[in-house]
């Protein structure tokens, strides 16, 4: 597929950029690069293949759920600048 100069003042338009004149050709030339690079990546057959998030295996660091110190209360509130009845206070929002 191949993008005229027309197409691509089009394009910038609806992006919002700012593409001088003289600078358009060279932008429908990079358009249709990037159009013909999508057309050869859809003639690849990907069946039977999962899909991934990385080209590495990667798996998350799990660790044990259990319950570990708890009980600090007191040494969590004291960071507030206002904690009333063991709870952290906030200005009202809605009235």
């Amino acid at each position: 597929m191949s993008i005229d100069v027309e197409t691509a003042r089009r394009v910038a338009k609806l992006a919002r950029i700012q593409v001088d004149e003289h600078d358009l050709p060279a932008l429908a030339d990079e358009l249709s690069s990037m159009l013909g690079f999508m057309e050869q990546l859809n003639e690849v057959n990907v069946d039977g293949v999962e899909p991934m998030t990385s080209v590495t295996p990667m798996r998350l660091k799990r660790r044990k759920d259990e319950v570990t110190e708890g009980n600090m209360q007191d040494l969590v509130l004291k960071n507030a600048p206002d904690a009333r009845e063991g709870f952290f206070a906030v200005p009202k929002v809605v009235e």
